[in-house]
């Protein structure tokens, strides 16, 4: 097929992509942002005893009554328990204990009262206020009961889900495994940052920035890889990575010049190729295509345009994958700040940046599809439809957050 548009490439891209079902374990410390592939249910109440939520002391309700600041009750302290201690001291009626803040409360008191509300007595404690059963208490099991659910399979792991497993004493979590991704950047006219800067090249910022880019979404690059304008080599490449990941980004040769090889080298394997040109700008020379099984996403080498292209139909196809829904790209309406006065005859994509329902062009007005020195400050694109003059100060826009 050619020139789709955005929603029916990804409805194709959807269509032959599937998420990894490949699992391992891991320590928890080190399964932050993965998807939990068990349901994990509680092997302990959490707290597993009952404790003190204040400093100041345990006693029997019973024994606090009519106490008042001018009518004082006054107890025997019998011990003190702090945080991370342990006592098989029954309190009997008109003893006290002394006690911290997550200490267990021993048998034989029901309340505790605020060492405020005492005098802060060491062997006699005067008590200034009555209490109830179960007053400043915490309960066996308050935060989570044993057998409890904790977390469901197919959960990203937070920083959230994380604290509450450890807090029930688990060190190991089953997960799937994050996709393999490789990363192939191309064109005789790219050198890396740091070799001497030759006439007619330029310096290769598409694979850091890419490297970047899905480093911030959580899924680190299995393989980074450059090459040249070379339609056999790109082929045998290809091939290779495809039995070593579960999808191939490519960036350049895939517009309609002599060198966008990528025409050639998706034949040369015999690569299905599902969709070229997608209706949108930029990026519009976007090829998807199927070999071995593996998905092969070719963007355009323009910088912006296989950075929008990364943000429109990488993270949903990595959302698949990956099983995390967080990964789909943000919408939100806003209202213009500034001026957009050029006509957008199909739908354009035009870097900006949203704050609180306002939305701004890139300061330095520049949008250019080769152009990435504009997208500093950008955290959006905004979303032209197909026909529009123009946008002007006040006006309606959707946004796509990067």
């Amino acid at each position: 097929m050619e020139n789709v548009t955005v929603e029916q490439a990804l409805q194709l891209i959807s269509e032959r992509v599937s998420k990894v079902d490949r699992k391992e374990m891991l320590n928890l410390s080190d399964a932050l942002g993965y998807v939990l592939a068990e349901t994990i249910y509680s092997p302990i109440s959490n707290p597993p005893f009952d404790r003190s939520p204040i400093d100041g002391y345990a006693l029997r309700a019973v024994d606090s009554i009519g106490a008042s600041k001018e009518t004082p009750v006054c107890l025997k302290v019998v011990e003190e328990i702090d945080a991370g201690q342990h006592s098989d001291r029954f309190i009997e009626p008109g003893e006290a204990v002394r006690i911290m803040t997550g200490a267990p409360i021993p048998k034989g008191c029901d309340c505790c009262i605020r060492q405020e509300c005492t005098d802060y007595g060491e062997e006699i404690v005067q008590i200034y206020q009555e209490l109830q059963p179960h007053e400043n208490y915490c309960d066996q099991g308050e935060d989570i009961q044993q057998g409890n659910l904790l977390v469901q399979e197919g959960t990203k792991l937070s920083f959230v889900e994380m604290g509450i497993l450890a807090s029930v004493g688990i060190t190991e979590v089953e997960v799937y495994e994050k996709p393999r991704i490789a990363l192939v950047t191309t064109g005789d006219e790219v050198i890396e940052p740091g070799e001497p800067l030759r006439p007619g090249k330029i310096y290769n910022s598409n694979l850091t920035m890419m490297k970047a880019r899905f480093t911030e979404l959580g899924h680190p690059l299995t393989i980074i890889e450059s090459e040249t304008d070379d339609a056999y080599a790109l082929a045998k490449r290809l091939e290779r990575l495809s039995t070593q990941v579960d999808v191939i980004i490519t960036t350049g040769g895939v517009s309609v010049g002599k060198k966008d090889i990528l025409h050639e080298a998706l034949p040369i394997i015999g690569a299905e190729r599902i969709f070229w040109r997608v209706l949108l700008k930029p990026g519009t020379p976007t090829i998807f295509s199927v070999y071995n099984g593996t998905p092969i996403l070719s963007l355009s080498g323009n910088p912006f345009g296989a950075l929008t292209n990364t943000e429109l139909l990488v993270r949903p196809m990595l959302a698949i994958l990956a099983q995390d829904e967080q990964l789909m790209p943000k919408r939100l309406s806003g209202e213009m700040e500034d001026d957009f006065i050029k006509e957008s005859k199909g739908r354009r994509f035009v870097r900006a940046c949203y704050e609180n329902g306002r939305v701004f062009l890139s300061s330095k007005g520049l949008h250019s599809s080769g152009v990435l020195s504009s997208m500093a400050g950008c955290n959006c694109v905004i979303d032209i439809k197909p026909g529009t003059k123009q946008l002007l100060k006040g006006d309606k826009v959707t946004v796509v957050l990067l």
